[in-house]
């Protein structure tokens, strides 16, 4: 998956594309913080025994160096989906209905 840059065009606040390393290195923290955060609360149902064993299983494994660089890069990923999902404007309610009512009664069709 190839992570989308910020800027003023990706709707959310983020460093400009021609961001410097600090920035670069900043918005890397904040994505992998907002996708643990995500994480964290989408699975506060799950029991902790099963995580515990999860967890040494994991631990165990002889790819783990792989297996981090793709938990970064997941965490990453979902850090961006999240913030996405919350900092994106719903359209202007009041707007809306201006233009349903226009579109309603014709007066889009005497606009020059």
């Amino acid at each position: 998956m190839t992570e989308r840059k910020s800027g003023p065009e990706s709707g959310w606040p983020g460093p400009a594309r021609d961001a410097g390393p600090d920035e670069e290195f900043a918005e890397q923290v904040v994505l992998v913080a907002a996708g643990l955060a995500d994480l964290v609360l989408s699975t506060v149902g799950t029991a902790v025994g099963t995580a515990v064993d999860t967890a040494r299983g994991l631990l165990r494994r002889s790819d783990t160096g792989e297996l981090a660089a793709e938990a970064g890069q997941d965490l990453r990923a979902r850090g961006r989906l999240a913030l996405d999902r919350y900092t994106t404007r719903p359209p202007a309610h009041l707007e809306l209905l201006a233009r349903q009512s226009r579109y309603a009664t014709g007066a889009h069709a005497h606009d020059g």
